[in-house]
């Protein structure tokens, strides 16, 4: 269940539509991407000269391809409540990401890595299961928000293959060692605030490699200019969609909730001190400058003695173009009307109007530990056995809670050491993502010849 809310909360924003969410993904460089650093003209495809936005290597981005995904974004944002920037600061955003999209599928191709139609289908198949509709359905819902179903089975395409090369070129590569993990529940036993949460939101200006003293000074330049504008008063979602070279830019920033120590020390020591609403100064790292705003934080699981174990059925109703959250809201404060006041089930209603997978099992979601769903951890703990929450929002929409049962373990130590190798193997690779769609950026050849660049 934890890696099903995350990866919702990490979305793609190509041609997945607020219908489904998949991993977005990148991966760690390869010296053979060098070979791909000039593209001779002959080697193009086919396209119209005029049809042609963006050139990556030897393949191309479409200017179709660029104004689908302008408007798929912009409807996001307008559905997140985010200010929308100029539409060449947009686009400029917009370009960047699709170029480190086809970067990373390109590298994916190259090493043989294909998703065949067989694997396609399944995908889809579970998608419309999950959005509690049959596949034609699913498909008639997808061409109603604009979108043909050839071109979104394309998106979904490239978003497997996506994870499966950052599974292969990141994920697999990371180790943990043991003495690490003794590291961390050393520094644990000292640290106060090692069961806080936070939400953060983030700006980042990326730092190329192998970059010119006189670029990194206008870089920085642009990073302090930007962190003015914040400390002026700026709306931070906007500014992170207008110059944010981090995926989540587009997303107006947020990083969503995340354990404290999940965070690189470099963040944790910046944000250490401030207040909800705060912003740090310039962070340094490898990989940019960074501008970090503090919008949340709380305490999770403070029985330090042991770990309080919840079992959990929920109903969840995602958002959708055709539901807003507000809509969502309302439905579900009317379920729980019908459970309070007219004796309805709540295993009946589950299997009735939730849209997920557990909607078969009456949203039954078994035993699970704090921190498996941040965004349930604060409801839970103030909810007594056979309560119903309130609605929830989470990345993957909003949500009934009804607490069966709570109980209390001592936590083993192997338990410890287990969580303690998932945080940091967790940590290790967003840094070592982070730094290779970087790198896999940098060696790639790149032309943009539309008229605003």
């Amino acid at each position: 269940m934890k890696r099903t809310f995350r990866s919702l909360s990490i979305a793609t924003i190509s041609t997945i539509c607020a219908l489904c969410a998949l991993t977005q993904v990148s991966a760690f460089a390869q010296d053979k991407m060098s070979a791909n650093v000039t593209t001779p003209t002959e080697q193009l495809p086919s396209v119209a000269v005029n049809g042609i936005a963006v050139v990556v290597n030897d393949e191309v981005i479409t200017k179709r391809e660029l104004e689908d995904r302008m408007r798929m974004v912009e409807q996001r944002l307008k559905a997140q409540k985010v200010a929308l920037p100029s539409h060449s600061e947009l686009q400029k955003q917009v370009i960047e990401r699709m170029i480190i999209e086809k970067a990373q599928t390109q590298l994916a191709h190259d090493n043989g890595m294909r998703v065949d139609d067989v694997m396609l289908d399944r995908a889809m198949l579970r998608m419309a299961e999950q959005n509690k509709m049959t596949l034609q359905v699913f498909r008639n819902q997808v061409e109603k928000e604009g979108t043909s179903y050839a071109q979104f089975r394309e998106g979904v395409r490239d978003d497997i293959l996506l994870q499966r090369v950052r599974e292969r070129e990141v994920d697999s590569k990371v180790q943990v060692s043991e003495s690490e993990v003794d590291n961390f529940l050393a520094a644990q036993k000292s640290d106060a605030q090692k069961n806080q949460e936070v939400e953060i939101s983030h700006i980042l200006i990326r730092i190329p490699e192998n970059v010119s003293p006189e670029a990194l000074t206008k870089l920085r330049a642009k990073a302090e200019n930007v962190l003015q504008q914040v400390k002026s008063g700026g709306d931070f979602s906007k500014l992170a969609a207008t110059y944010s070279d981090s995926p989540e830019g587009l997303k107006g920033g947020s990083l969503g909730w995340r354990a404290q120590d999940r965070y690189p020390q470099i963040f944790i020591d910046a944000f250490a001190n401030l207040k909800e609403g705060q912003t740090t100064g310039l962070i340094k790292s490898s990989n940019g400058f960074h501008i970090l705003k503090l919008t949340g934080r709380r305490t999770v699981d403070p029985d330090a003695t042991g770990i309080s174990q919840a079992h959990i059925r929920h109903i969840l109703l995602k958002i959708t173009p055709t539901l807003s959250k507000e809509q969502a809201t309302h439905k579900l404060i009317e379920l729980k009307e019908r459970l309070q006041n007219n004796g309805a089930k709540f295993e009946d209603l589950a299997q009735s109007f939730s849209n997920d997978s557990s909607a078969s099992k009456g949203g039954d979601l078994g035993w699970i530990y704090p921190g498996d769903i941040a965004e349930f951890d604060p409801v839970i703990a103030a909810l007594k056995e056979g309560e119903v929450s309130d609605p929830v929002e989470s990345p993957a929409g909003m949500h009934l809670i009804q607490l069966l049962e709570r109980k209390s373990d001592e936590a083993s130590k192997e338990r410890q050491r287990q969580l303690a190798r998932q945080t940091i193997r967790e940590r290790k690779m967003d840094e070592a993502n982070a730094d290779w769609v970087r790198q896999l950026r940098d060696r790639a050849y790149v032309e943009i010849r539309t008229d605003d660049k």
